[in-house]
């Protein structure tokens, strides 16, 4: 199977970059609708409707959501490339129909999205609500699940820049977790389920993009979802789509995830989960903060009169405008910064930094700035 041209193939051109809205998926649900596939299933803090999309017969049931967090869309773009496939009469689309039967949730948290926030309306985590239930959209995604009894669950989720996998100086562009279901992190048949699944799914992402797959922290928390269900007893996977370079519209990732979802149901189906793949589960790198935007290194700076030589990062602030995210880069840090890695790093050699406002980069202004007063940094990058 070409994963590249399954991909090209099925992809949803008519959704793309980082804010996607009810109002950007209500077309697809609408064509998607041909026999009451798509259903009302509850509604959000301000009365905006949450669908649920079903299609497949087969007797293993896959529950899977997205944008529980409003202002995480990639995994919803990755979704609809997949359900492309399955309605593409294809031999593996039927297959997998047959295989299992598919219950999504594209958008769960439709005021986050349309906001553009982690939150909810009522500005509370759905992810930490699975306990309390305090929410609307948390007892939708609950009342299915006791419902729908699935025997996997894919909580999928977008993840900042800052991570990267391990200390290796690559962006972990897809991570994942088997959530634990206890506070000692034990491994029972239901969490090994989801190990083995993850496993396989890495297999096929190192060919892709070697060393940037990452493991997320597995630390029990009961009013995480995720954690949630697998303490529940069924197999859960958490997503996590990260960054690729340059790719902060998150398109390419967004191909990832398609591979990661086409891998998932095809290791399925063919039932190849081997009896235990702990091992190779633990040696994806963890997930680790060690990413910045934007670095700038051996700066010449003047610190109360002193001139020092230092380095300073910037990191991007995703703000809604009138419809649109726009990326403005913000100063955040000075400092050796030991460790940390940019996705774009500039080496001044000494050059000395100076703004409107003096010679040194202060934090929360914006990245506008000259080294040597000739070269212009406009919002992080040297403007030519």
């Amino acid at each position: 199977m070409n994963l590249e041209e399954l991909f090209h193939q099925y992809k949803e051109q008519s959704i793309e970059g980082r804010y996607l809205t009810l109002d950007h998926i209500q077309p697809l649900l609408d064509k998607l609708n041909t026999n009451n596939q798509v259903q009302l299933i509850g509604k959000s803090v301000l009365d905006k409707p949450i669908y649920s999309y079903e299609i497949g017969t087969g007797e293993t049931r896959i529950y899977l959501w997205s944008q529980m967090h409003g202002n995480e869309s990639t995994t919803t773009k990755a979704l609809f490339d997949f359900i492309n496939v399955l309605n593409s009469g294809s031999e593996f689309g039927n297959q997998m129909l047959k295989n299992f039967t598919f219950y999504c949730i594209p958008i769960l948290n439709p005021d986050g999205a349309a906001l553009y926030t982690r939150e909810n309306a009522n500005k509370i985590d759905l992810n930490r609500d699975s306990q309390n239930l305090t929410q609307p959209e948390s007892n939708v995604l609950r009342n299915v699940f006791e419902s729908f009894k699935p025997h996997y669950c894919f909580n999928l989720h977008d993840q900042r820049t800052i991570f990267g996998a391990g200390d290796t100086g690559k962006p972990a562009t897809v991570s994942f977790l088997a959530p634990s279901y206890n506070e000692e992190r034990d491994v029972n048949d239901n969490r090994l389920k989801a190990i083995n699944l993850i496993a396989g799914i890495n297999d096929v992402l190192q060919k892709y993009i070697p060393g940037q797959v990452g493991r997320f922290d597995d630390s029990f928390n009961i009013n995480c979802i995720g954690d949630t269900f697998q303490f529940l007893g069924v197999p859960t996977i958490l997503f996590e789509a990260g960054h690729y370079t340059n790719d902060y519209n998150r398109e390419i990732t967004r191909k990832f995830i398609f591979f990661s979802l086409i891998s998932a149901f095809k290791i399925l189906s063919e039932n190849d989960l081997v009896t235990n793949r702990i091992y190779d589960y633990l040696n994806i790198s963890q997930n680790k903060v060690v990413f910045y935007d934007f670095m700038y290194k051996n700066i010449k700076i003047n610190y109360d009169g002193i001139e020092i030589i230092t380095n300073f990062v910037a990191q991007y602030r995703e703000e809604l405008i009138e419809n649109k995210i726009h990326f403005n880069a913000y100063i955040v840090e000075v400092g050796e910064l030991e460790n940390y890695f940019g996705h774009y790093e500039y080496d001044a050699k000494g050059a000395g930094y100076s703004d409107d406002l003096g010679s040194f980069p202060n934090l929360n202004q914006k990245a506008d700035f000259y080294l040597n007063k000739n070269i212009k940094f406009v919002n992080g990058l040297i403007k030519s």
